[in-house]
């Protein structure tokens, strides 16, 4: 059965698809979605099933905990474990955009959704459909790429139902995404005052020192 496509306005999302988008993800659906790099795949990062079709989904190894997307640094400190100055810094700078903070993750969130690492990668995108989600859903979404293991990541809806149109129930056609690179990772888990880049993206690895080394 091939997934339903459902057009979103970019930056004006109407509010009655953001409802309905809303009401999938509440049922345990995975939804496909534009963010401002790629296309992602959304679930409630509480519903464990949800969490394991994304697994199934990716192929993707138990260990690596999903991102998640979220609406302001604030919803960022209902997740975390502790208040950081450093993400304070980042977030300050590049978020809204392509960068995603690594933290210790509080009890909100079930050990299972940070892969059993107490880790929880977060950022809010510079897009306003999954910030339209997030906000209505009232929790965070998860954000890994909608794309199969090894197969390029997708920029447009139509890239996404040819990948994987047949194993999802919902695609969400905000057009194109604004980037073709990734979000950079930024780890803030390893203790206070020390970081580490897990990977660059779209934002580089000097613009990251000098938020943080000032």
């Amino acid at each position: 059965m091939s997934a339903e496509i459902l057009r979103v306005h970019p930056d004006e999302p109407q509010p009655d698809r953001i409802d309905y988008i809303v009401s999938c993800l509440r049922k345990g659906s995975v939804v496909a979605l534009p963010t401002d790099t790629f296309y992602g795949l959304a679930v409630d990062p509480v519903n464990l099933h949800a969490v394991e079709q994304i697994y199934q989904l990716k192929t993707r190894q138990q260990h690596k905990p999903l991102s998640l997307l979220i609406a302001s640094l604030a919803q960022a400190y209902e997740l975390a474990r502790e208040s950081d100055p450093m993400l304070d810094r980042l977030a300050d700078k590049f978020w809204p955009g392509p960068l995603t903070i690594i933290v210790r993750a509080g009890t909100k969130l079930p050990l299972r959704s940070t892969a059993y690492t107490g880790n929880v990668a977060l950022r809010v995108p510079d897009a306003a459909i999954p910030r339209a989600v997030v906000e209505k859903f009232g929790l965070p979404i998860t954000a890994t790429s909608a794309n199969l293991q090894g197969s390029s990541e997708c920029t447009h809806a139509a890239c996404v139902r040819d990948q994987i149109g047949d194993r999802i129930p919902l695609i969400i056609d905000g057009g194109p995404t604004g980037r073709t690179l990734p979000t950079t990772i930024v780890d803030l888990s390893l203790g206070p005052g020390r970081w580490m880049i897990l990977r660059e993206g779209a934002i580089s690895t000097h613009e990251i020192a000098m938020v943080l080394q000032r």
